[in-house]
């Protein structure tokens, strides 16, 4: 039965119920009168109607106390009578079913389409989990599924490989990409002793660790569940007519009965159920936020649902991540300690190396290089060579050093985005305060921090540290939107009153479990966005107040006579066709 319900909603067959009450409308107003059975408007009925129906008693069914009470149940109640007058009489009354059973409809479909969000995210996120590991027993190298894997086992990780667990570095040296837990810009150098986590990738050289947590024990493993569990404690949006059903069906029950009482005419009482219908109520919202979503793809922002565009309006504090968000991920040198020398010494060397921080250093220098002979790299630690009969070693942090003689340093940092620093003078100019949650060191989060203005950082975060931070805020009043681009910011992005993803560089899985994605990873939009969601709200108000006054007029008029079921259907559709036009205007709305 579902599945035929299903059907039924689909925007397809919405739309051939429209068409049966095109049909429908055409005979009546040129007073063509089709048999009863055969009236187009039983299309509309048929199509548009069993669903009303399908979920008003499934509600009585299965919810509690007054949720059990839908506009679903007022729309069924207002078809039934008009098909009752219609079997009875005039078979145009029909229309007035089939009238509110459609513009029920598209308002459900409308509803539908700015709330629905993929989840292919989340799936993503446990396709990273490695399916199996080079084992080392007995001085024999077996590859073995995952699951086999135990703490203690010694494990062997080529340059280029997932990392399968987390574990100690037992033996080589390397540097490892922790971004996707960390969002750290640089690969991380690693030695023995030093800890390295499932799902990060090898680099440079080959390394054999220790496991010491595996299976669902393991960091990404504990990043997968921290998105489920933020996921499921976000309750979808409620609809606004479901939310005044519990009085709105009361109410318009007992004024037909009570116009039935004193008018002793049962088509007055069918009127005030039809035209006390919330079809412009339920069009209020959802046209409202299209158009809304439409004027925000034209700046280049996605929005995923309006219940995210109306939280971001309650938005009071933002917090960024570093990298990818007030930084654009790329690397470039800041200074150099040494002179020109340094430059030229450092630049000669790091041209035969593939590391980041090498190919910054070569793109900084514009001179002509020294030749170099004996080039030596060790992953981990640093490269070396002899450079016009001196030996010229580059180690950890980019400092070099000549015939074992310190010669300078060359810093190298991630480049920060000159919009981020104007974003987040605009935000506290709407008393917007800005936090940085970064898994990046304290020196690189400080220096970004101190340009950009942001007084607050909390740095070296891994992802559950993250979520914990934004735990913090919310609990202390704050109405927090997380701006992150990097797989560890997805369960903050969901823990986060609203989640806004880099678009354009973020991965998919960050975008994914945002609520709002920025495709041009213009951070410069978040203003934009409050004014954005402040206007929609207030339009949606207004939208509302209008219906609602629209349908009061035509209830005095239904127990007055003037408008019958017929009628009385074409004035509510007026009023909701008002509502649509009302919020289209919102799509060529300027906003500076």
């Amino acid at each position: 039965m579902q599945r035929i319900i299903e059907f039924l909603s689909s925007l397809r067959m919405t739309l051939l119920g429209g068409a049966f009450l095109a049909a429908s409308l055409v005979f009546m107003l040129f007073h063509v009168e089709p048999p009863p059975y055969a009236n187009p408007a039983w299309g509309a009925v048929v199509i548009c109607g069993l669903p009303l129906l399908y979920w008003a008693f499934w509600r009585i069914r299965n919810s509690k106390g007054v949720s059990k009470i839908s506009a679903s149940l007022l729309i069924s109640i207002a078809m039934f009578a008009c098909i009752a007058l219609s079997l009875s009489g005039d078979a145009h009354n029909l229309f007035a079913a089939g009238e509110v059973a459609f513009i029920m409809a598209i308002g459900g479909i409308l509803e539908q389409k700015t709330v629905e969000r993929a989840k292919k995210g989340l799936k993503k996120l446990i396709g990273l989990t490695p399916a199996q590991g080079r084992r080392i027993s007995g001085g024999r190298e077996e590859m073995v599924p995952l699951e086999e894997i135990i703490p203690g086992d010694v494990l062997r990780v080529l340059p280029g490989e997932a990392i399968p667990v987390d574990g100690e570095v037992v033996s080589g040296n390397s540097s490892v990409d922790q971004s996707i837990l960390t969002g750290e810009s640089l690969p991380v150098d690693k030695a023995p002793g030093d800890s390295v986590y499932c799902g990060t990738i090898n680099r440079f050289g080959a390394v054999e660790l220790r496991a010491t947590k595996v299976g669902e024990d393991s960091s990404l493993q504990k990043l997968i569940r921290l998105v489920k569990e933020a996921e499921n404690n976000k309750a979808p949006m409620q609809r606004i007519i479901d939310k005044w059903a519990a009085w709105l069906v009361p109410a318009a029950l007992l004024v037909a009965i009570l116009t039935f009482v004193f008018t002793r005419d049962i088509t007055r009482a069918v009127t005030v159920l039809v035209v006390f219908c919330p079809c412009a109520l339920a069009l209020a919202t959802p046209t409202s936020i299209m158009a809304a979503i439409g004027q925000a793809t034209k700046h280049g922002v996605i929005i995923k649902s309006g219940d995210a565009l109306e939280r971001m309006g309650r938005v009071d504090c933002v917090a960024f991540d570093k990298t990818g968000t007030l930084t654009h991920g790329r690397l470039h040198v800041s200074r150099v300690e040494g002179g020109d020398e340094v430059l030229q010494l450092a630049a000669s060397l790091e041209r035969y190396s593939e590391h980041p921080v090498a190919k910054a250093i070569c793109a900084h220098y514009h001179g002509a290089y020294l030749e170099v002979e004996n080039f030596a790299a060790t992953p981990g630690v640093g490269v070396a060579g002899d450079i016009g009969g001196r030996r010229v070693v580059i180690g950890r942090g980019a400092e070099l050093t000549v015939d074992g003689v310190y010669m300078g340093k060359i810093t190298v940092e991630d480049e920060p985005k000159a919009s981020g620093f104007e974003t987040v003078r605009r935000l506290r100019d709407m008393d917007v305060g800005v936090v940085m949650l970064t898994g990046d060191n304290e020196g690189a989060a400080g220096a970004v921090a101190e340009q950009a203005g942001i007084e607050q950082v909390y740095a070296g975060l891994l992802p559950a540290q993250k979520v914990e931070k934004i735990r913090e805020l919310r609990d202390s009043g704050k109405r927090v939107c997380m701006i992150g681009d990097g797989v560890n910011d997805a369960p903050a992005l969901k823990t986060a009153d609203l989640g806004v993803a880099m678009g354009g560089m973020g991965s998919d899985i960050a975008v994914e479990a945002a609520d709002i994605a920025l495709i041009g990873d213009d951070i410069s939009k978040i203003p934009y966005l409050k004014r954005l969601s402040r206007a929609t709200v207030r339009l949606i108000r207004f939208n509302i107040t209008l219906s609602m006054c629209i349908n009061f007029v035509a209830i005095v008029l239904s127990i007055l006579a003037v408008l019958g079921p017929i009628s009385g259907a074409l004035v509510h559709n007026a009023g909701s066709v008002l509502v649509v036009l009302n919020a289209a205007l919102l799509y060529d709305r300027k906003y500076r």
